[in-house]
C-alpha cells in the first residue's frame, strides 16, 4: 500500500509540473487530449454554463459568465497547489519518513499538514523530518513551492495585460461600428466622406488584432471565457464585424479595390477556425440566417445611400453567401459554446451607441439622439444623413445649446 503511495505521488507531481508547464510557460498549442486543465475547464464550464443557459439574454446573464474567467483561473491554481500539497505527503507517508510531530501517533494527515507548510514556504517547524531522505524531500518541495508561487505572480499579471490589449481595439470599435457592431454601419461611417485609405488603413489595424488574438487565446485559453467590460461588446462579435466587412469588400464595390483585405480576411477566419478547433466545437450548420433576403437588401439600400454601390448585383448575394460559408459555422460554434451573440449584417432598429449614453442621460436635457446629431455636425461640418420616417432624432437647429453650456460652466466651478 505505502509503495502503491509513492507512486501515485511521484505520476501526480510529474502530471502536475507537465500540466502547469504546458499551460503557462510553453508559448504553442497542445494537441494531447489527457490534460488536467482542459479537463477542469470543460467540466466547470459545463456546469457554469448549464445554469446561464437557463437564464434570459440579457446584463445578469453577462455579470454571471463575467465570474467564470477570472474564478476559473484562480481555482486551477488552487488545484495544481493541492494536488502537489498531496502527493508529496503521499511520498513521505509512503516512504515511512520518521516525523517529530506534538501528537502522540503520526497520521497521513500530519504529513498533509507538514507538506502543506512547507510547500507554501510558512516553516512553522512543529513538525520536522528526521532522516535524510525526508529531509531532502522537503526541501525539494519548498524549492518547488517557492517557484510555483513565483510562476503564478508572474502568470496572472500576463493574462490581463492580453486581456487589456484585446479590449482596447473592441471599445474603439464602438464608435465606428455601432452598439452592437455590424459591417454596414461601419462601412457607413467611414465612407460617408468617401475616405477609403483610413478605412484600408483600419482594417490593416484589425489585422494585427487578429494575429494577437490568436497568439495569446490559443496560448492562454482562458482568455476566451473572459467578457468584455461594456455591454453588447465581445471579442468573438469583434472578430465577426470585422469579417463581414472583408466579405463584402472582397464582393466589391464600384470604384474600390481593396486587395489587402483579404489579408485580414485570411487571419481573422484562421483564428475563428483555431479557436473552434481547441475547444472542439464543430463548425456548425444552423438553419439561423443572419442575412436574411430582406435584410441584405436593406443592407444593400443603406450603402447607397452613402455612395457604395456593389458590383454585379445580380449576383452580389451569392458570392457573399459564399464568402460567409468560410467562416459562419465556426462562429456560430464559438458563440454557442461561450454563449455570446453574434453581431447582425445590419441593425434591425436604430440604436444609441454605447458611448452616447449613461445612467443620466435618460434623465438630461440632452438626449443620446441630441449628442448623436451634434457630435455629427462637429466632427464632419454638416448635417447627417436624413433620417427615416419614424425616427425620433431631434434636429440639431432644434437642440438648444444652453443647457449644456451652463452645465459645462457649473462642472469647471465645481472642480
Amino acid at each position: 500500500m505505502r509503495i502503491l503511495a509513492t507512486i501515485i505521488g511521484v505520476i501526480f507531481i510529474i502530471g502536475i509540473l507537465q500540466d502547469s508547464f504546458e499551460t503557462v510557460i510553453l508559448p504553442r498549442r497542445v494537441s494531447q487530449r489527457f490534460r488536467l486543465s482542459r479537463m477542469f475547464y470543460t467540466s466547470t464550464w459545463m456546469m457554469w454554463s448549464s445554469l446561464a443557459r437557463k437564464m434570459r439574454p440579457g446584463n445578469r446573464r453577462e455579470y454571471y459568465l463575467s465570474y467564470f474567467g477570472p474564478l476559473s483561473l484562480i481555482f486551477l491554481l488552487v488545484i495544481w497547489a493541492v494536488i502537489l500539497v498531496f502527493a508529496f505527503a503521499l511520498i513521505q507517508w509512503g516512504t515511512g519518513t520518521t516525523l517529530s510531530a506534538p501528537e502522540k501517533e503520526v497520521t497521513f494527515w500530519t504529513y498533509f499538514y507538514m507538506s502543506g507548510t512547507t510547500f507554501i514556504t510558512l516553516g512553522i517547524g512543529d513538525v520536522t523530518p528526521l532522516t535524510g531522505m525526508a529531509r531532502f524531500l522537503v526541501t525539494g518541495e519548498a524549492a518547488l513551492g517557492f517557484g510555483f508561487l513565483a510562476l503564478i505572480i508572474g502568470y496572472v499579471p500576463v493574462i490581463y495585460q492580453s486581456f487589456s490589449r484585446r479590449e482596447a481595439e473592441i471599445s474603439l470599435l464602438d464608435a465606428r461600428a455601432g452598439s452592437p457592431s455590424s459591417a454596414t454601419e461601419l462601412l457607413r461611417r467611414h465612407y460617408r466622406d468617401q475616405h477609403i485609405e483610413e478605412l484600408i488603413q483600419y482594417l490593416q489595424n484589425w489585422e494585427r488584432w487578429s494575429a494577437e488574438l490568436l497568439e495569446s487565446h490559443l496560448s492562454y485559453p482562458v482568455l476566451t471565457y473572459y467578457r468584455s467590460q461594456h455591454e453588447r461588446q465581445s471579442w468573438l462579435a469583434a472578430l465577426t464585424t470585422i469579417l463581414d466587412v472583408c466579405a463584402l469588400l472582397i464582393v466589391g464595390f464600384e470604384g474600390i479595390s481593396t486587395p489587402t483585405v483579404r489579408f485580414t480576411f485570411a487571419i481573422a477566419r484562421h483564428a475563428a477556425v483555431d479557436l473552434a478547433q481547441i475547444f472542439g466545437t464543430p463548425p456548425m450548420n444552423t438553419r439561423l440566417n443572419r442575412l436574411s433576403p430582406e435584410d441584405f437588401a436593406r443592407m444593400r439600400d443603406a450603402l447607397a445611400e452613402v455612395g457604395l454601390i456593389l458590383q454585379h448585383e445580380e449576383d452580389a448575394e451569392k458570392r457573399l453567401y459564399e464568402l460567409r460559408l468560410i467562416y459562419e459555422p465556426f462562429v456560430y460554434a464559438l458563440a454557442d459554446h461561450l454563449l455570446v451573440s453574434l453581431p447582425p449584417w445590419i441593425s434591425a432598429t436604430r440604436t444609441v451607441d454605447d458611448w452616447q449614453t449613461s445612467a443620466w442621460d435618460h434623465f438630461a436635457q440632452w438626449s443620446p439622439a441630441k449628442l448623436d446629431e451634434i457630435t455629427h455636425i462637429l466632427a464632419t461640418r454638416k448635417k447627417k444623413v436624413p433620417l427615416r420616417p419614424g425616427d425620433n432624432y431631434t434636429p440639431a437647429s432644434k437642440v438648444n445649446p444652453a443647457p449644456l453650456m451652463a452645465m459645462d460652466e457649473r462642472l469647471l466651478e465645481e472642480r
